[in-house]
């Protein structure tokens, strides 16, 4: 299993509008073939945080996925980031 996790900054006046146009990638990630869970979220307490929480079954199908990245206008948007792929080899419940 693939966990994609971190953050990404954008102006806080915009974020409301930077997570409004991320619902369709969302709509799409979680239809995707491989795809366990993806979230974008709004931080409780950082007005510009983004949380990014992605779960795939392998790295081809999140790399058949994501393809490129985000587009240019989205990518423009993002003023910092921190977000790192971590391969689990074994889970269990909590």
């Amino acid at each position: 299993m693939i966990i994609v996790s971190g953050w990404l900054q954008v102006e806080p006046s915009r974020r409301t509008e930077f997570l409004s146009g991320c619902r369709e990638v969302v709509e799409q990630a979680r239809a995707a073939d491989g795809c366990l869970d993806f979230a974008l979220s709004a931080d409780v307490l950082e007005p510009g945080r983004i949380n990014v929480y992605e779960r795939w079954a392998s790295d081809a199908q999140l790399m058949a996925f994501r393809g490129a990245g985000p587009d240019p206008d989205h990518a423009a948007k993002i003023l910092a980031s921190e977000v790192s792929r971590y391969r689990v080899s074994a889970t269990e419940a909590a």
